[in-house]
């Protein structure tokens, strides 16, 4: 994974997944090939025990990622995206392993797809958002239903049937983004919210993900509470489970397994 090709690059810093889109002269547009790169880097991640949280940011000042390359050919066919969607991601309804947008400029079309697919979002102040598909004749599919859950529907409804942009401090208010960071602090701040969820215990918090988001499935609070969990089982019957409290009595940092 320490390896860059042309158009993504991904290293590994401790137990984190750094995934950079580095196409900065297309403002890190997406080809299928680059979609598909995504999708095994993601694959990856989830196989591999020793990660525990992944971070996506784009390359340059001026766009995290403005969605598909307009210039393909395939454009808005789903036959040139993966199974699991836009960048891998957008359709990936299993991973219960946190991901993180730093978002370092513009996060249009598929780029905001992108960040509705993420855990948690840092923007810097000039990054701007949209859902324009309808301009060029598209709809934003790998967006839309994620863009409904997350934000009320009125302003679900003026995102994605204007098409307009807006900006950094709009989507904090709406709840799309977690804060706002300067430029030269992107990456320190995502590197360290990425280093306080890899020193938790990585099957609470893969349960605690998994939790969160297949009981918002089910039809109500009470149905949510009687659900089955696997990744809740799993670590209730793992060697963390023991060490975190053992640890809490010995007055000592944990050493978490993930087993």
């Amino acid at each position: 994974m320490g390896q860059a090709t042309q158009d993504i690059i991904a290293v590994r810093q401790d137990h984190c997944l750094v995934i950079t889109l580095n196409r900065p002269d297309r403002r890190n547009a997406l080809r299928p090939q680059d979609h598909a790169r995504l999708a095994q880097l993601f694959d990856e991640f989830a196989a591999n025990d020793a990660l525990r949280v992944a971070l996506i940011t784009g390359q340059g000042s001026l766009a995290f990622c403005a969605g598909s390359d307009l210039a393909d050919s395939q454009l808005g066919q789903r036959s040139s995206l993966p199974e699991t969607g836009f960048a891998g991601l957008a359709e990936r309804f299993h991973l219960d392993k946190p991901v993180i947008a730093a978002i370092n400029g513009d996060a249009i079309g598929g780029g905001l797809e992108i960040v509705l697919a993420c855990d948690l979002a840092l923007a810097v102040p000039t990054a701007r958002f949209g859902l324009p598909e309808p301009r060029v004749g598209l709809a934003a599919t790998g967006g839309l239903h994620r863009l409904a859950r997350a934000v009320p529907a009125k302003l679900a409804n003026e995102v994605a049937l204007t098409g307009q942009l807006f900006p950094a401090d709009r989507a904090l208010q709406m709840g799309l983004i977690n804060q706002l960071v300067e430029p030269a602090k992107l990456m320190e701040a995502a590197g360290q919210l990425a280093a306080q969820i890899a020193e938790l215990a990585p099957l609470s918090v893969q349960a605690t993900k998994q939790m969160l988001q297949k009981g918002l499935d089910k039809p109500g609070l009470a149905a949510a509470f009687a659900a089955p969990y696997p990744a809740l089982e799993r670590m209730l019957a793992s060697e963390d489970a023991k060490e975190g409290p053992r640890a809490f009595l010995e007055k000592r940092a944990p050493v978490w397994k993930g087993k």
